[in-house]
């Protein structure tokens, strides 16, 4: 079962998950040299990265990078490196290494293979993987229903491209591998309606009707779980 933080005020519970997040790439630095952290775009995702990027850590040995990212240009209102870009990387953060997702290919499927490779260039496994999820409980950008669901279950690969069955825009996305392939799991949690599909999703069932399952309902890396109304 993952480890709950429940809060009745969002902002507390971002403060909290800040200074946990920080702690770790703290611990992971002094005994690796090196912290990476994987991030999700989103609404509830800012005041975290806002917080976090007022702690005091030797940022020039971290590395950032994404969990899922639109494929649109940096500058993009919808880009998530726009996000992490304006919110986390800024002081002293700015010094920490961006990995993005997003590069100069025509489209998300002709972009996999060069982000494939500058995915296998981090240094594995991840520290942090921070995730969100949707309330029709996706997670990275594995949707229920998109045609590459059972790719992105199965793969061997860090990442692959993915259509939205509804939302806007390519995607490119960490595969259940990768987000596996971690030392923590991350994931926040705000409102009534995604704390009900968040129950639903501890209460068991396929992977493809929830997929945020893939991560609370596996033994192998451990899960902690922000939780406000």
């Amino acid at each position: 079962m993952p480890t709950e933080h429940r809060f009745v005020d969002s902002a507390l519970a971002a403060g909290d998950m800040a200074r946990r997040i920080a702690v770790l790439l703290e611990d992971a630095i002094a005994a690796r040299g090196v912290a990476t952290i994987a991030l999700s775009g989103g609404r509830s995702p800012r005041p975290v990265l806002e917080a976090l990027s007022q702690a005091r850590l030797e940022w020039a040995k971290v590395i950032v990078t994404l969990v899922d990212e639109r494929w649109v240009e940096p500058d993009h209102a919808d880009s998530n490196e726009r996000l992490i870009r304006e919110t986390l990387l800024q002081g002293e953060a700015a010094k920490a290494r961006f990995v993005g997702m997003k590069n100069d290919a025509a489209d998300a499927y002709a972009g996999q293979p060069a982000c494939e490779a500058a995915f296998a260039q981090l240094p594995w496994p991840i520290d942090i993987i921070a995730l969100g999820m949707g309330e029709d409980g996706h997670t990275a950008s594995l949707f229920p229903e998109a045609k590459e669901l059972a790719e992105g279950l199965s793969t061997k690969a860090l990442t692959l491209a993915v259509t939205p069955p509804a939302a806007p825009h390519q995607r490119m996305s960490m595969s259940a591998r990768a987000i596996l392939s971690s030392r923590h799991i991350f994931l926040q949690i705000s409102g009534a309606a995604k704390i009900a599909i968040y129950d639903r999703a501890l209460a068991g069932g396929p992977v493809e009707e929830l997929p945020i399952r893939l991560a609370l309902n596996q033994q192998s890396v451990s899960v902690e779980v922000w939780i406000s109304e």
